[in-house]
């Protein structure tokens, strides 16, 4: 407990031990806070010490707290897509979100971010040529609805086997892409014959094989890109008042994120 002294001062003892604790970084001007969790991104500090010109210093207390937050988004498709024109852009769709932080998808098809930076987007899709000739598919990115510049790639898959064996070719890249807050990625192809497709398949015996995705896609979170609103800035205080004072941070979900504070000012 830190001591005060009175309003109109103390005995000598009494300021020099006030005095004395001061030099040794007794000050009565420090807390600590836990993040709220349910992927909430603010959480409010309440102290009578708080001033409307305070500054408040945030120091992470542990190694959960300490842990740099970096977004991802891992999805797969679980069905079979096909392409019903070659003039027309056909966008890949997902059933499944297998990981996400700070990243979602949105539409059955938008690789969403929530956090500015440089992201690296990679994507495999399993593809089946049923046509009797070799064919190509063209697969690029799009961000926001418009074609990201020179994203195009051109696969070669060869002509079927027979009438009811088709050939297969796995069409896989990773990509860096510059996203804002809130941007999204959508993945776009478009066969040379409607015969291509994109298929599933089912668990395999003898050997016991797991299933088949058509689609598997990831977005990995890389560097702030010089963005101002990056991950490593973004627990901060946003505003106060008298006697409070709001933190910003990433959507939180892990229990015992505990800052220390310290009060200056």
């Amino acid at each position: 407990m830190f001591r005060r002294l009175p309003p109109f001062g103390g005995d000598q003892r009494a300021v020099a031990e006030i005095v004395n604790g001061i030099m040794d970084g007794k000050t009565n001007n420090t807390g600590s806070v836990t993040l709220s969790t349910g992927g909430a991104a603010t959480t409010t500090i309440t102290d009578a010490r708080i001033g409307i010109d305070s500054s408040i210093i945030l120091i992470p207390s542990d190694d959960v707290s300490s842990t740099l937050f970096f977004p991802y988004l891992a999805v797969q498709d679980d069905t079979d897509q096909a392409a019903t024109t070659t003039t027309a852009v056909n966008i890949m769709s997902f059933s499944t979100t297998d990981y996400a932080l700070g990243a979602s998808l949105v539409d059955n098809s938008k690789l969403k971010v929530d956090y500015s930076g440089l992201y690296n987007v990679q994507f495999s899709a399993q593809f089946v040529n049923t046509v009797n000739d070799p064919e190509f598919i063209d697969i690029w990115f799009v961000k926001n609805g418009t074609n990201v510049p020179a994203s195009n790639s051109k696969f070669g898959i060869s002509q079927r086997k027979s009438a009811g064996v088709p050939s297969h070719m796995i069409g896989a890249l990773n990509f860096f892409i510059a996203l804002e807050k809130d941007d999204y990625v959508q993945l776009a192809w478009r066969p040379s014959d409607i015969g291509i497709s994109i298929e599933h398949f089912a668990a395999g015996t003898t050997p016991t094989r797991p299933v088949t995705p058509s689609i598997i896609a990831t977005v990995s979170y890389l560097s702030s890109n010089g963005y101002t609103s990056n991950l490593f800035t973004e627990t901060y205080i946003s505003a106060q008042t008298n006697g409070s004072a709001t933190i910003s941070h990433p959507a939180n979900t892990v229990a015992g994120k505990t800052y220390k504070y310290v009060i200056v000012g």
